[in-house]
């Protein structure tokens, strides 16, 4: 299951509240991303759901983890941490200040090479924000058998579920739907899924990759979305709705 974007569903964003606030690492400079110091920009991913991803790697980090920044129409959204097996080690989000761990001790984390070796990873982990909140991470990812090529990249599609709960049990958002994975990249992208939360809200969204940027090519670092940004507009409260 994507590492990668979260998705607004209450007190709780993405998997959980997340990250890292008011400066985000990496600053933008007339819409271009420069990642902190130390640090390389690899790849730029533009999404559907007007939606961009930095994808950059760290000399300081462990080997093989590998960092994204998310921007939306309005700045940078979600910050992720995720290593070569693609554990969500932490994630930050700009809005909130707060920052999610994974936790120690867990069950059965993700792994992504028992995905790729078997065709299906289930997994059972635990997070932990800056303010003491835990949140229990249930779910599975499973390759379909369906290849396809978007912008030049060869893609394979991957069926998920994740049912996240609090720590007394109650289920706060349920996640189904179909991504994509990179066996070069070694890391997920997303794709069309459905999300319900503890108020019964419904949602659908597409966040399939559309280009893959690499250095040297126009559009590198771009931090401005291109895709769907305008019926993002048109569905903001006081758009036309009609």
């Amino acid at each position: 299951m994507m590492r990668n974007v979260s998705i607004d569903l209450g007190p709780a964003a993405g998997f959980a509240a997340l990250i890292l606030a008011l400066v985000a690492p990496g600053a933008v400079s007339a819409g271009v991303f420069t990642p902190p110091e130390g640090c390389t920009l690899n790849m730029t991913v533009q999404s559907r759901s007007c939606t961009v991803a930095q994808h950059y790697t760290c000399a300081g980090d462990n080997p093989g983890d590998m960092r994204t920044t998310y921007f939306g129409p309005d700045g940078p959204k979600h910050i992720s941490l995720i290593d070569k097996e693609t554990r969500w080690i932490e994630t930050q989000d700009p809005r909130t200040g707060i920052i999610d761990r994974l936790a120690s001790g867990n069950a059965d984390e993700a792994s992504f090479s028992t995905l790729l070796s078997t065709g299906r990873d289930d997994f059972d982990f635990w997070t932990e924000s800056e303010t003491g909140e835990r949140l229990h991470h249930v779910g599975y990812d499973k390759l379909t058998g369906k290849t396809m090529v978007i912008d030049g990249e060869t893609l394979e599609q991957t069926e998920f579920s994740l049912t996240t709960s609090d720590s007394a049990g109650q289920v706060l958002w349920e996640r189904t739907g179909n991504q994509f994975i990179s066996r070069k990249d070694g890391r997920f992208y997303g794709g069309i899924e459905r999300a319900k939360d503890w108020t019964g809200l419904n949602e659908t969204t597409n966040d399939s990759p559309v280009t893959f940027i690499k250095p040297g090519e126009r559009g590198f670092g771009d931090t401005t979305p291109q895709y769907d940004c305008d019926m993002q507009m048109v569905n903001m409260p006081g758009g036309n709705n009609a």
